[in-house]
């Protein structure tokens, strides 16, 4: 009989890469996972590891192994689910985590709709890049991610996550009152193309989209200002340092004298948010019940915005 525990641990080295990181990732000492891989080794009757260097690499039957891993973890979430939906209503505790616009547009409500619904479960949120939460996923650290999709998420297909469409997120211009460009109804990205621009840091979700949009608009960005928080990017917008695109869930502080226009003709940049949980568990009902939270909130979170 394999214990899933450990083979939990062969998955996470497989994706971390060392014992070191895998420690890490799993709040384990690296002689408690070491240990949990051997004690794999022994169940399964095969050598899992070799030494190079300092690093260890998987064996061949330790590759064959994680081929049947996921199936295994994807059977083992749906069991779960169908045992949990012989209890109660949803209880215990539920994990969300998401970038900070999804948070304050989409988790925030849905908590309170959970919370009200089901006074027995619990819910916790925490705030992470998109590419992150995959690994929180991953080691049940999260239940229900609400992510962009990006360069470093894992491919299409990939047997361990369940992903499903859940809002488009328009980006609009973010200029300051009197711009020149303040009186348009409507812009092209390329008239913004002489502009200074205001943008969050390279390894955030948004940077890709920008480079992304502005070179299919025929140009690249004169980035004045790089910064962390969108509230600070609109106070540098209505202090006249430059512009920006802002996703249209992100509300402006009303002290900021700035304008949001829409852009029209192509490229037209928008977020995709997407759900992902682990393979096998959406139905399980405090997962199922967050999903529909979440679900019902995006359906009205661009209404009137």
């Amino acid at each position: 009989m394999i214990d899933l525990r450990r083979l939990h641990v062969l998955r996470v080295l497989a994706e971390q890469g060392t014992i070191t990181a895998t420690a890490a990732t799993l709040h384990l000492t690296p002689s408690a996972v070491s240990q949990q891989l051997r004690l794999l080794s022994r169940d399964v009757g095969v050598r899992l590891l070799r030494r190079d260097g300092r690093r260890v690499r998987l064996t061949p039957a330790a590759l064959a192994l994680l081929e049947h891993t996921e199936t295994l973890y994807a059977q083992w979430e749906r069991a779960r689910a169908e045992l949990a939906e012989h209890g109660t209503a949803p209880a215990g505790r539920l994990v969300f985590c998401g970038v900070s616009s999804a948070i304050a547009a989409l988790l925030a409500p849905a908590a309170t709709r959970l919370h009200r619904e089901y006074p027995r479960l619990t819910v916790h949120i925490r705030e992470d890049e998109s590419g992150d939460c995959y690994g929180l996923l991953h080691g049940e650290d999260a239940d229900i991610a609400v992510v962009l999709p990006t360069s470093d998420a894992p491919p299409e297909g990939d047997p361990r996550f369940d992903r499903q469409p859940l809002l488009d997120d328009p980006q609009d211009l973010l200029v300051p009152v009197g711009h020149p460009l303040a009186d348009a109804g409507s812009v092209a990205l390329a008239d913004a193309a002489g502009e200074p621009w205001i943008v969050k840091p390279p390894h955030n979700d948004t940077y890709p989209l920008l480079v992304t949009a502005c070179a299919a608009a025929g140009f690249t960005p004169r980035i004045s200002h790089h910064v962390k928080e969108w509230f600070a990017v609109s106070a540098l917008v209505a202090e006249g340092a430059g512009v920006c695109l802002l996703p249209r869930l992100v509300p402006v502080p009303e002290r900021h004298a700035v304008l949001r226009i829409p852009l029209h003709g192509k490229p037209w940049p928008s977020r995709r948010f997407i759900t992902c949980v682990r393979r096998g568990s959406a139905s399980s009902p405090a997962i199922a019940a967050g999903l529909t939270a979440v679900r019902e909130v995006a359906t009205t979170a661009l209404r009137g915005v």
